[in-house]
């Protein structure tokens, strides 16, 4: 019988030691930190501000609300939520990388937002916070990144209050076979150049896009909420199905 350190997962199309997994991660993270806000307007032509700002809009934030920007990076979603959840909220951005954070934390006190936001390095599958404690729950472009997706959900759930909801924007599955292969041609030719020349680092942006195609697709992600939990499942195709927003509900 296998031990648990000879247990396998995906890292991007390669096999690894899922107990290798996170270490592995964390240095594609550590390598695009600091050029992590360029890239994602070059990769997406700005796109993803649309996306994030739909998430924001299907949030439902208000003052005095408690929200968990997990995976939160460099602070997109947290810096909107703090002005919407005001002095009387407050807003957790919390990563598993401290790369990652330092930046987020740079580019939020640079902006100005301070007071009600506080910064947590934490991994997804084991949350250190009390079981109800957040209004609303947001994992953007992070969820892929983490090796037992089942275990992180689990996790949100249960420090999700009665009545709080989970948002889940991630890259998906194309809804056309022709705009699958325009998007391949990117991922795979297009992407890791950019990276090269960007970011001096391909082969971080090959892994990024190789993690894209081994997340589930959208109704299998809706079934993995649904098995710890959620409620009022749904989802939102973005630009064609290459992003997707999940939403679900603890009751």
């Amino acid at each position: 019988m296998s031990d648990a350190h000879s247990e396998q997962t995906h890292f991007g199309f390669k096999t690894v030691d899922k107990d290798q997994k996170a270490s592995m991660v964390a240095e594609v993270f550590h390598s695009v930190a600091a050029k992590y806000d360029i890239m994602n307007d070059m990769m997406s032509m700005g796109i993803h501000r649309l996306w994030k700002r739909f998430t924001i809009d299907s949030a439902g934030a208000r003052a005095g609300h408690k929200v968990l920007d997990l995976a939160g990076g460099t602070g997109d979603l947290t810096a909107k939520f703090s002005r919407l959840v005001g002095p009387t909220g407050q807003v957790v951005l919390a990563d598993i990388n401290q790369s990652m954070l330092e930046v987020g934390r740079d580019k939020l006190r640079n902006l100005g937002v301070v007071g009600n936001v506080e910064f947590v390095q934490a991994n997804a599958e084991e949350l250190p916070f009390a079981d109800n404690t957040f209004d609303i729950i947001t994992i953007a472009f992070g969820l892929r990144n983490v090796t037992d997706k089942d275990k992180a959900l689990a996790s949100m759930y249960r420090v999700l209050k009665p009545g709080g909801r989970l948002l889940v924007l991630e890259f998906s599955k194309p809804t056309q076979d022709w705009l699958s292969k325009v998007y391949d041609l990117y991922s795979f030719k297009v992407l890791p150049q950019m990276g090269k020349l960007i970011a001096n680092d391909a082969e971080s942006y090959q892994y990024l896009a190789e993690s894209i195609r081994m997340h589930p697709d959208q109704d299998t992600l809706k079934s993995m909420m649904e098995a710890v939990g959620f409620e009022q499942t749904t989802y939102h195709n973005l630009t064609g199905g290459i992003v997707a927003l999940h939403k679900g509900f603890k009751f």
